[in-house]
């Protein structure tokens, strides 16, 4: 994600430094024209606005807080942008730490995969720093279609994880949907055309439905990912006492999958942990 991100900036011709926990991940940026910096600390003493976009709550609070991180590096006067997908307290977290350097601070997760990231068509959930908000607009537009500013920080964190709860639900749904429609002898590709055209319509369908009836699930969103997203919507539901009896269904068969050797596959995969579950039911 934060690859093409990097790639529409300094095709815009954003000035650019980059750096990754995995150096070679930087090469092609830097072949484009982008700087580099050995240490999140060292980007953010050299940049005046600094985006980290991680995998997981532990290592955005590593990049930004740790040793060598972010915080060390940044002040009065810069900004700190994190689009990774946390839950609210690790947002506020880092909030906190960067906004003790005098340095302003904006979540802004996105809604959107690998090919919206390529097209600039990520959608920002920000909150946090009015004033970065506004200073960053032009950033966000090169990189989304659209943004949205949610208020206080752990909103945006908030928000990001109800939109992929419900999308891990309806994927879920979904598998089950093509599964079923196979078994009463319908043909599956039939049914993704319906589902197209109808009031459920979801391009995740028309895209996915495909290369899911040939059992083929090339990763745009791992499904590791998504199942890390459930499980925190699931304690924030369980955090303002929700019942998400839906999404804790979803999250089980997630975790199937992942038990499986799927976490690196698409997130559609979980189609898998349906056939294996119907497997071992016939077989009794």
């Amino acid at each position: 994600m934060g690859s093409p991100m990097a790639h529409n900036l300094l095709k815009a011709g954003v000035d650019l430094t980059v750096w990754n926990r995995t150096k070679t991940k930087c090469d092609p940026l830097i072949s484009l024209g982008a700087k580099y910096k050995p240490s999140p600390e060292e980007v953010a003493a050299s940049c005046d606005v600094t985006f980290a976009m991680l995998a997981d709550p532990q290592s955005a609070v590593d990049v930004a807080c740790g040793k060598h991180g972010a915080a060390n590096g940044i002040g009065p006067g810069k900004g700190y942008v994190d689009v990774s997908t946390v839950d609210g307290d690790t947002s506020k977290l880092i909030s906190a730490q960067i906004n003790s350097t005098g340095a302003l601070f904006l979540e802004a997760p996105v809604s959107g995969s690998k090919k919206p990231a390529e097209d600039g068509q990520l959608i920002f959930l920000t909150a946090g720093d009015k004033a970065l908000y506004e200073t960053v607009g032009s950033l966000l537009d090169i990189m989304g279609k659209s943004k949205f500013y949610l208020g206080d920080v752990g909103n945006g964190a908030a928000m990001k994880l109800v939109v992929n709860m419900i999308m891990g639900s309806m994927m879920a749904s979904f598998s089950e949907g093509l599964l079923l429609c196979e078994k009463v002898g319908l043909d599956p590709d039939v049914l993704v055309k319906v589902v197209s055209q109808g009031a459920i319509n979801a391009p995740m369908y028309s895209t996915k439905g495909p290369s899911m009836i040939q059992s083929l699930y090339p990763t745009a969103f791992p499904l590791k990912h998504q199942q890390k997203d459930l499980r925190l919507a699931l304690g924030l539901a369980e955090s303002v006492s929700q019942s998400t009896p839906i999404a804790a269904a979803a999250n089980e068969l997630y975790k199937v999958a992942k038990s499986h050797g799927l976490s690196d596959q698409d997130f559609s995969a979980v189609i898998e942990a349906l056939k294996s579950k119907i497997q071992h039911s016939e077989n009794q």
